[in-house]
């Protein structure tokens, strides 16, 4: 196809070039070539972006995936829009298949909520539309001013297991935590298997970090002469009123609700970067019977140890998506394995550009996923 008559522009923001592996994937499954631009970084570490085409009038989308170094691919995504948006382009369409900063999307105490930041900054660049995969949250989606496609890779997931798992029907879906529960029911109903929830003090989900609204007021101290009390910025809100006790809260022992005897365990999440709460799962399943453990998560970011770890644990596979790049994390452990979803990604763009409708990539979906 040729790029100038197909009245759209496909580029990747990526410096390095193990990020524009995908992008490569996405363009041969379009038939277009990527945009010609330049993304480097100066001697004092500033990223300077340079289109090399004219783009005016044109629906642009840039394919943007994140490595390692999060900040400067943002910084790459930013300044690569605006460079667009002020050379004239009609439409600015981001394809970012990972969102970083997803998880830092609730309140946190006197933290922020560093995901809507990110939201504003990709509207102010000139973002017109976003197709990501797999928010962390879906109710992200409501930080953004313009239309959001959250595509699912759950399809290719459970594709992988009827394909590539011997005996999967003598499996049994697991999660790893009750706040994991519904994306593992929604796996176990379509491939017909059971379900199984990890709970217990071994777990720590996001719900139970502190956000602010569990601090107790401070005591007024009522001992001494009224006017000397001790000073404290938390006063009781009016005198004489007691506010009730907290509890703290208390996990009961590690429990795993479900029979995993006998069976192939797959832990599905959908996101794996430290993996230690994977590993501990995989070892206390083997306690359990389980005889043959895989983990199945769309975003591999895999940091620090992780493929270290993975080799040394109980778990057999791990077999996340190219959403991230982790070619270098494969070769430390080979039980790292990876699902293509540029078919996906790439067919979002095609409709999107000929006003076609989104249903048919949200077909069999559940609201779970």
């Amino acid at each position: 196809m040729n790029v100038a008559k197909s009245g759209y522009h496909v580029f990747c923001a990526n410096s390095t070039p193990a990020c524009t592996e995908l992008a490569k994937k996405i363009t041969e499954r379009l038939g277009v070539e990527l945009g010609k631009s330049v993304v480097y970084q100066e001697s004092n570490r500033e990223t300077r972006v340079e289109i090399k085409e004219s783009v005016r009038g044109q629906t642009i989308f840039i394919i943007q995936t994140i490595p390692r170094d999060v900040n400067t691919a943002i910084m790459e995504l930013l300044i690569m829009a605006y460079a667009l948006k002020t050379s004239c382009a009609k439409n600015i369409i981001g394809v970012i298949p990972y969102f970083p900063y997803s998880k830092q999307c609730k309140m946190r105490k006197r933290g922020s909520i560093v995901c809507k930041l990110l939201a504003s900054m990709l509207a102010k660049a000139g973002l017109t539309h976003i197709i990501t995969m797999d928010l962390h949250q879906k109710e992200i989606q409501g930080f953004f001013t313009f239309p959001v496609d959250n595509l699912r890779a759950s399809p290719f997931l459970l594709q992988y297991i009827q394909e590539e798992i011997p005996d999967y029907r003598n499996a049994i879906i697991v999660a790893k935590s009750p706040s994991a529960a519904k994306r593992a029911q929604s796996y176990a109903e379509r491939l017909r298997l059971g379900l199984a929830v990890m709970h217990g003090e071994a777990q720590c989900s996001e719900s139970d970090m502190a956000d602010g609204r569990h601090s107790p007021p401070c005591v007024r101290n009522t001992f001494g002469h009224p006017g000397l009390e001790l000073p404290c910025k938390q006063q009781a809100p009016f005198p004489g009123i007691e506010l009730p006790i907290m509890m703290a809260k208390e996990k009961p022992p590690i429990t795993v609700v479900g029979d995993v005897g006998g069976r192939i365990a797959i832990i599905v999440d959908d996101i794996i970067d430290d993996v230690e709460d994977f590993v501990a799962t995989a070892e206390i399943l083997k306690e359990r019977g389980a005889y043959k453990i895989y983990v199945m998560a769309t975003h591999g970011l895999l940091s620090a140890d992780a493929p270290r770890l993975i080799e040394e644990s109980a778990i057999d596979e791990v077999v996340v998506t190219n959403t991230v790049p982790h070619e270098v994390q494969k070769l430390q452990c080979p039980k790292i394995k990876t699902v293509d979803v540029s078919m996906i990604l790439a067919e979002a763009i095609r409709r999107i550009h000929n006003g076609e409708s989104m249903a048919y990539l949200f077909r069999n979906i559940t609201v779970d996923d």
